[in-house]
């Protein structure tokens, strides 16, 4: 993308989405801004949790005895950890240098 004064600028795919479920992007010229750096706390969040509910759900897994409540839970996280850890891989191949 070119900004107005002819620099190239890309968007930022942020680690959250608008109520909708869309999408929010950031166009910041440095990746030290607030916002970049909440973006990057946020990220490392969702990662940690993410190998949280791996051990979980590996853990439910292994139990013979879980019912269907605790595998349809630990399915329901693993759900939401992976579109959280596949939205912060598309952000950061987005921002590698071409």
């Amino acid at each position: 993308m070119t900004s107005v004064d002819g620099t190239s600028e890309q968007l930022r795919l942020l680690p959250w989405t608008t109520p909708d479920g869309r999408p929010c992007y950031l166009s910041a010229a440095s990746d030290h801004s607030r916002l970049s750096l909440l973006a990057d706390d946020m990220e490392a969040a969702q990662l940690d949790s993410a190998e949280q509910v791996l051990a979980g759900a590996k853990a439910v897994l292994a139990d013979p005895k879980a019912g269907e409540r605790a595998v349809r839970f630990a399915l329901t996280r693993a759900t939401e950890s992976l579109g959280d850890t596949l939205r912060i891989a598309v952000s950061r191949g987005g921002r590698l240098p071409g």
